[in-house]
C-alpha cells in the first residue's frame, strides 16, 4: 500500500497506530489487573491487539515508500529507525493480550469460583500483570518517540516561527 486518495499511505496510517497501541496498551492493563474488565472486553481485546499488531507493519512498509520518495534527511532515517522497533512491542501486547484472554475464560469456565481459586492464581495475575504494565509501557514511550521523530522530520522546515503575513490577522 503506497498511495490512498492519492497521499502517500503512510500520513493515514500512522494515525491508525498513534491510537490503537495506545488504546490496546491501556485496555491490556487494565483487564491483566482488573479481572472484571477482562471478563466485560472478552474477544475485543485480543482482536483490538491483532488490528493494532497488523497495522504497524503496514504502516512500517508504507513508511519505508515514503522514504524512497522524500529527500534523503538524518531526521528520516532516525524516524525510520525508531518505526523499525515497534514491532515487538506490538507483538507483546497482542500475546498478553491473548493471555489475559483466554485466562479469564479459563476462569469464567472453571466451577468452584470460590476464593480459594482466586488466590490460587494470583501470583500469576501478578506476573502477567507486571508484565502487561511493561509492555504497554514501553509500546506507549516508542510509539511517542517515533510520532515524535516522525513530526521532527516532516516540519524541521516546513513552517515560520514569525508567520508569513499571508494568513488571518496579519
Amino acid at each position: 500500500m503506497t498511495l490512498i486518495n492519492g497521499l502517500p499511505a503512510h500520513v493515514l496510517l500512522v494515525h491508525v497506530v498513534v491510537v490503537l497501541i495506545p488504546l490496546t496498551a491501556l485496555a491490556l492493563v487494565t483487564a491483566a489487573l482488573w479481572p472484571g474488565a477482562a471478563r466485560r472486553l472478552g474477544v475485543l481485546l485480543p482482536a483490538v491487539a491483532l488490528v493494532s499488531l497488523v497495522s504497524v507493519p503496514l504502516t512500517t512498509q508504507a513508511g519505508e515508500w515514503l522514504e524512497r520518495h522524500v529527500d534523503d534527511d538524518a531526521l528520516v532515517r532516525r524516524h525510520t529507525e525508531l518505526g523499525d522497533g515497534l514491532l515487538p512491542w506490538a507483538v507483546g501486547l497482542f500475546v498478553l493480550a491473548a493471555v489475559v484472554w483466554w485466562a479469564g475464560r479459563r476462569a469464567a469456565a472453571e466451577p468452584g469460583q470460590g476464593r480459594g481459586t482466586r488466590w490460587a492464581a494470583l501470583p500469576v495475575r501478578i506476573a502477567v500483570g507486571v508484565l502487561s504494565l511493561a509492555v504497554a509501557v514501553g509500546a506507549v514511550v516508542d510509539v511517542y518517540r517515533i510520532g515524535d521523530s516522525g513530526a521532527r522530520a516532516a516540519w524541521h522546515d516546513a513552517y515560520s516561527k514569525e508567520g508569513t503575513g499571508a494568513g488571518h490577522g496579519s
